[in-house]
């Protein structure tokens, strides 16, 4: 996606990259006519859906270059600094457990004893029957760590942004987004009818010429950026945000998912990191199922805000309230990454361990600030699907993201560091790239070879 794209690493590209380079595809010819009925009939079938063709064209070229799926693999074990697959013991960079909270005693104890007390489900919408002590708790808590005035908690991160910017914006509005932004921000700009506007990534001067050009004549504006961006690992100034959207009369709106528990030297967040008062930003947003180790998401802001949200959000009005297990769980896990800063002071240093040792190896990480999230840029698609599958026989899982998700020429290699990772597992993590890298280069891809013997 530019991020706002985004499906899940590009696998439906695979198979059409494949298939074009080997020039194996079969035109199809012109369908004849056919009675009113039975193109309605063939329309009406799930195995014409344009999504689903790619999918099975996807299938099977992966199976005709000899590579495994590297998606949908199912884990034996808690995916952390290592996991188990298919009975094997992995080093794992495809988890965002940044913090390594995900089964910490305190919190995995919090959702038992949560569950024992109010079972697993709200089992209703808050708003008519579903709340319980642990939503509040953890939305003051939440409240108290951004310094606002209240907090709404709701089931899903992504249905977080589509369900809140759909809320408050609505035709005559605009929303400015950066040109990386997530799908879901992407999604509840559609929702809310609202004129949406991207710039360019981190471009500070690029959005005020928006701005300047475009800002007067809209009613409400939003401008809406990440705290720390997860296809390429690095940050936006915030202070230069804040001006702008002081100095054009707009919403400012940062989603944390990727950022809290990482940025800043605690790891609060974006505005630690950039030592600027989170006061100074209108909503705060973000998820639970990252460093907080449970699922959903959260808004943050003025009461006036939450209270609207709580009354018109749909996603959060019309959807059951978050299951009590897992906001006990969400609240031990700030708890104790308040706690214990020094998890994020490991972080820190498996990251620049991470980013310096790839650097020095000759590795493209792009504008990585070698944090949580470091890519490691190989080029086309499938050199990027190769190498993973050679990096999986080694016993190190981490997933390619490849066209359309960024463009062609930036497929990629997508690493989440964890406070958990030894520094051994990272220096041979990112030599056996190196090592794959300079195999692929020197004896060809998979699709190369294959080319050559035909």
């Amino acid at each position: 996606m530019t991020q706002s794209a985004r499906p899940d690493g590009g696998r439906a590209a695979l198979a059409g990259f494949v298939t074009n380079r080997l020039g194996r595809a079969t035109p199809r010819p012109a369908p004849a006519k056919a009675p009113e009925a039975s193109r309605i009939s063939a329309a009406q079938n799930f195995e014409n859906l344009p999504g689903y063709r790619e999918l099975k064209l996807q299938r099977s070229g992966a199976e005709l270059i000899g590579l495994g799926n590297p998606f949908f693999r199912v884990h034996d074990a808690k995916a952390g600094a290592t996991t188990r697959i298919d009975q094997k013991i992995f080093t794992n960079f495809s988890s965002y457990d940044y913090l390594g909270l995900n089964g910490h005693p305190k919190v995995s104890g919090a959702a038992r004893e949560a569950m024992e007390a109010y079972g697993t489900s709200a089992s209703a919408s808050r708003v008519v029957a579903g709340e319980r002590p642990g939503h509040i708790s953890l939305e003051q808590a939440l409240a108290a760590h951004y310094r606002t005035e209240g907090c709404v908690v709701m089931v899903s991160g992504h249905a977080t942004n589509v369900t809140t910017i759909g809320a408050l914006l609505e035709p005559g509005d605009v929303v400015f987004h950066d040109a990386l932004s997530h799908n879901s921000i992407v999604t509840g700009v559609q929702l809310s009818g609202a004129q949406r506007r991207s710039f360019a990534h981190n471009d500070l001067d690029a959005l005020e010429n928006l701005l300047q050009a475009t800002r007067h004549e809209h009613r409400r504006a939003l401008i809406v950026v990440e705290g720390l961006y997860s296809m390429d690992g690095d940050a936006p100034d915030l202070a230069g945000f804040v001006a702008l959207k002081k100095r054009y009369d707009a919403w400012l709106m940062v989603d944390e998912a990727h950022g809290l528990g990482v940025t800043g030297r605690t790891g609060a967040g974006l505005f630690e990191y950039c030592g600027v008062d989170p006061k100074e930003v209108d909503i705060w947003m973000g998820t639970l199922s990252k460093t907080l180790s449970a699922c959903g998401g959260y808004i943050c802001g003025p009461i006036a805000l939450i209270e609207y949200l709580k009354h018109s959000a749909g996603g959060f009005v019309y959807s059951v309230g978050m299951s009590p297990p897992l906001a006990a769980a969400a609240e031990a896990a700030l708890a104790v990454m308040q706690a214990e800063p020094e998890r994020v002071e490991r972080l820190r240093q498996n990251g620049n361990l991470f980013l310096t040792t790839a650097r020095k190896l000759g590795l493209d990480t792009g504008f990585s600030l070698g944090l949580a999230v470091i890519p490691v840029i190989v080029g086309d698609s499938l050199k990027a699907v190769t190498l993973s599958d050679r990096l999986f026989r080694r016993g190190i899982n981490v997933q390619p993201i490849i066209h359309p998700a960024v463009p062609e020429r930036s497929s990629r290699l997508r690493f989440f560091l964890t406070s958990e990772h030894t520094p051994e597992q990272i220096t041979d993590t990112v030599n056996a790239v190196a090592e794959e890298i300079a195999a692929i280069d020197k004896g060809g891809s998979l699709i190369e070879q294959l080319l050559a013997k035909r």
